[in-house]
């Protein structure tokens, strides 16, 4: 069976507040009566000690002294009757019988010295009252006592009154809580309803949709949470789209640069096959395939690099390498690629300069960045130097070409990102995967690599390797 939560919420909250307020009306009545009655006995007690004292102090007839009293109390209604050792009346205001009725407890607590009070009796007397027994001693010698007697019915009106308003105090606050929990209630489950719209509109690809939040309750932390989900999942959906856009260009480069090659290598086969090509232009055509069979080496190595690498399949062999033999080395393989677009490579390190890195890997880095640097720079410097720290190792390869501009700073490390520039002149880093694997492998070394530019006046990259 379903039950809508507000319903829960009004129960729960409802049934609280009813059985406080039943329990506390319960209290207070009981409270009320025990006053009621407990003041009630206690002016007997007092009128009652009264009266012995004025016998014990009298010097006239004792008459006199009880014909007053009964006047004073008979205003009162209150009666009270005197008696002797034996419980036979002396004196009497009400009572018409000839002894007081008197249990055996209670004519042992007379004999005591304690006073006896009953707060309603029903039995031994013409009407229900609250009585009170006060022993009477003369000479330390017990000479008998006096009951004084109220009825109950002024007390019982007292008490009807005071619980007619407590009735009247409890209806208004059950009605008031009830009130009250409705509406707590339904501001509890209008929350969870907004809750529950923002997560099916997520559930239905809306990941912009956003909920008020606070501190006051977890109603409120659950919204921030849910908020803060959602940031996430649009960021992460923003970040599949764009990496989706980048995969079909992706797989449009693909099917441009491996089907050029491809197109040039059957077609020198063709050509040899169908003798179509002439000796003399055989050996050039040769060196073409092989040209081209090599640039599909690179394309399909250089993705498989980065697999291997985002798939953590690479293990590095560490050992501390000479800075400036490296660096030479990078610019000796280079050097041609530089000669073609007229740059000059330098390098600028100490020959006490060392790193500790995994020897292939560091030299994949260095080519990788300085190819770029090329690639983006024409008739310009590309430097390549080193410094050192206290506890690293300071790689900088710096070139005087046209720069980036933020927008694409931000993105050079992500995969398939090429700068438009580069798709018409693409002889290193085809697919745009080269910066992205030097980042993973400058990571796996638990380094760092960070990247200055400005429009038209170069590029700096800095790395930085643990000694």
């Amino acid at each position: 069976m379903k039950i809508k939560t507000f319903y829960q919420q009004l129960l729960s909250h409802f049934s609280v507040i009813l059985i406080t307020v039943l329990v506390l009306s319960l209290s207070l009545t009981h409270y009320l009566e025990t006053v009621v009655y407990e003041q009630k006995t206690d002016e007997l007690k007092t009128y009652g000690q009264a009266i012995l004292t004025d016998l014990r102090q009298s010097t006239r007839g004792s008459n006199g002294i009880l014909k007053t009293y009964g006047h004073v109390l008979d205003t009162r209604a209150i009666q009270y009757s005197l008696f002797d050792e034996h419980s036979s009346i002396v004196y009497s205001t009400g009572l018409k019988s000839p002894l007081i009725e008197l249990n055996q407890e209670e004519w042992h607590a007379l004999q005591n010295g304690q006073t006896v009070t009953v707060k309603q009796e029903f039995k031994r007397f013409d009407e229900a009252v609250t009585f009170v027994l006060l022993p009477y001693f003369e000479r330390q010698q017990f000479v008998g006592g006096v009951l004084l007697t109220s009825p109950i019915t002024g007390s019982r009106a007292i008490i009807s009154q005071m619980n007619h308003y407590v009735l009247y105090a409890t209806g208004a606050a059950v009605l008031l809580a009830l009130l009250l929990s409705g509406l707590l209630s339904m501001i509890h489950v209008r929350r969870i309803q907004r809750l529950r719209r923002a997560a099916a509109a997520v559930a239905g690809g809306d990941y912009t949709v956003r909920v008020p939040s606070s501190e006051f309750d977890e109603i409120g932390e659950l919204s921030r949470d849910f908020n803060e989900m959602t940031d996430k999942l649009e960021t992460s959906m923003k970040e599949i789209d764009t990496l989706e856009k980048r995969r079909r260009q992706f797989m449009a480069d693909v099917s441009h640069e491996l089907r050029t090659p491809l197109t040039t290598i059957r077609g020198v086969i063709e050509g040899l096959r169908e003798r179509m090509i002439s000796e003399d232009e055989q050996d050039k055509a040769l060196q073409l395939a092989q040209n081209e069979s090599k640039r599909l080496i690179r394309l399909v190595n250089e993705n498989l690099d980065y697999e291997k690498i985002r798939s953590n399949q690479i293990r590095l062999n560490k050992q501390t390498l000479p800075l400036k033999e490296l660096l030479e080395m990078t610019a000796d393989q280079l050097e041609h690629a530089a000669d073609e677009r007229g740059n000059t490579i330098v390098v600028s390190v100490s020959d006490r300069l060392s790193v500790f890195a995994d020897y292939d890997r560091l030299m994949q880095i260095f080519i990788n960045i300085t190819k770029n640097s090329i690639q983006f720079c024409e008739k310009g410097t590309i430097t390549l130097c080193g410094d050192e720290s206290e506890n690293e190792t300071i790689i900088e390869i710096k070139d005087t070409g046209i720069g980036m501009d933020p927008a694409e700073i931000e993105q050079i490390w992500d995969r398939f990102y090429k700068a438009i520039i580069s798709r018409t002149s693409t002889p290193y880093g085809e697919f745009g995967l080269g910066l992205s694997i030097v980042q993973q492998l400058v990571l796996l070394h638990e380094g760092t690599i960070d990247v200055q530019s400005e429009k038209g006046k170069g590029t700096l990259f800095t790395i930085r390797l643990p000694k």
